[in-house]
């Protein structure tokens, strides 16, 4: 399958219009709603296909809460790479960790997002990860929404590979 086939299926499952805040408090009047791709096993599985090239050689994956999570997963099983799950803040009970799966100090954790707009969740999880040791200085995700994610993550020191661009999914949608 083509690049442009998967973006033009990707905008037609998961494109939706109206009015929408989004986590960086901007307003949108389009939205690609991941969980929609998310949870098609087909697609999924297509989209892991798509981003292993993207991967280089982390020692694991870092899925992030919740979206990145299942992608972390299918490109686990396509890389054979281990996948670590992130939480927004470690929970009070339990393993009480940041990252479930696995230990994180003196390990190269590649962040697996979903969506990125500004890359502010990005940011502080890496910044958490980065506290308990881990070394982290990539991420990948599905969709840049082109709202100045990779520029703040260049500042943060992670450098930002995007499956698609807003732009693109957007062409997808005239297929």
């Amino acid at each position: 399958m083509t690049s442009t086939e998967l973006a033009a299926r990707i905008a037609a499952r998961s494109h939706l219009t109206g009015e929408f805040v989004l986590r960086s408090g901007a307003t949108a009047t389009e939205y690609f709603d991941k969980y929609l791709f998310e949870a098609d096993p087909v697609l999924l599985s297509d989209i892991a296909d798509a981003l292993a090239p993207l991967t280089g050689e982390p020692d694991a994956l870092a899925g992030l809460e919740l979206g990145g999570v299942p992608i972390a997963v299918a490109l686990s099983r396509v890389t054979g790479l281990p996948s670590l799950f992130v939480r927004k803040e470690a929970k009070p009970y339990g393993t009480r960790r940041l990252a479930e799966g696995g230990e994180v100090e003196g390990r190269r954790l590649l962040i697996v997002e979903d969506v990125v707009t500004s890359g502010g969740q990005i940011i502080a999880s890496v910044n958490a990860l980065r506290d308990r040791g881990a070394v982290v200085e990539r991420a990948i995700c599905v969709i840049d929404r082109e709202a100045g994610g990779p520029a703040n993550l260049a500042e943060a020191g992670v450098e930002l590979s995007a499956l698609f661009t807003m732009t693109e999914l957007r062409a997808g949608l005239n297929r």
